[in-house]
């Protein structure tokens, strides 16, 4: 089997030897997947899973920088998922990590999932009518809510969680209120919010909260987080993050 496809590259996670393969000129992991894949409280031993996985970069961190015992991803374009399993013969993740092929939308597929300590999601933050969209192209499909949107997304997370297990998710700060109202509705309560900022003088562009399905009501404000000095250098935290120091 073929691994590393023409139009294709293999990049180094800068963690435990660990590479990934992404398209050359589509779809490519940022900044926010590795943000909420390190604000993510993994136990040792923790059985997690990944909706809207992608090319898998989330359980690909996870693996490297935890204990967890098991980690699934789920994703609805099967060229991802391709990759993202050609990613786990490479780095020979075969009895960690595994990647699904199927829509979040499907109630049977979702109740079929072994339940999980933990749930992270990276999912479209584009509402589906803000903008031209190409409904064919991976690009538009991963940051659009064409295939699923964010109640979908709330919905399988209430779903897959056992008892008191946590959701974390990246977001957008200008969609607080539909993620804490449908986290509620769907009886996982918000615990914890952190605001990524461009750097001090800019407003947040990212935001990273924790839920708990049937957790009790209170709400932790965290510090923010800064990707850049005021000299356009990346701060010690994010320095931290990457694995650069």
């Amino acid at each position: 089997m073929e691994l590393i496809k023409d139009d294709e590259t293999l990049d180094d996670l800068q963690i435990n030897g660990i590479k990934v393969i992404q398209k050359k000129n589509a779809f490519r992991f940022g900044v926010d997947a590795v943000l909420l894949a390190n604000y993510a409280k993994i136990k040792k031993r923790a059985r997690v899973v990944d909706l809207c996985s992608g090319t898998g970069i989330i359980p690909f961190i996870i693996a490297g920088k935890t204990e967890a015992s098991s980690i699934t991803g789920l994703e609805i374009q099967d060229e991802l998922v391709s990759m993202a399993n050609r990613t786990v013969k490479y780095n020979n993740f075969e009895d960690k990590i595994d990647f699904m092929h199927g829509d979040l939308k499907d109630v049977e597929l979702i109740k079929g999932i072994k339940k999980a300590d933990i749930v992270t999601v990276n999912p479209p933050y584009k509402l589906y009518n803000s903008g031209i969209i190409n409904k064919n192209d991976n690009n538009a499909i991963s940051r659009h809510e064409i295939c699923c949107k964010l109640e979908d997304v709330i919905s399988a997370c209430r779903i897959i969680l056992k008892d008191n297990g946590k959701l974390f998710m990246v977001h957008r700060p200008e969609r607080i209120a539909d993620v804490l109202c449908i986290m509620r509705k769907y009886k996982i309560e918000p615990k914890s919010i952190r605001m990524v900022h461009p750097s001090v003088k800019k407003a947040p562009n990212i935001m990273l909260v924790e839920g708990q399905r049937d957790g009790g009501r209170f709400l932790r404000w965290e510090e923010p987080l800064y990707i850049h000095n005021e000299d356009g250098s990346y701060t010690e935290e994010i320095e931290k993050i990457y694995g650069r120091i």
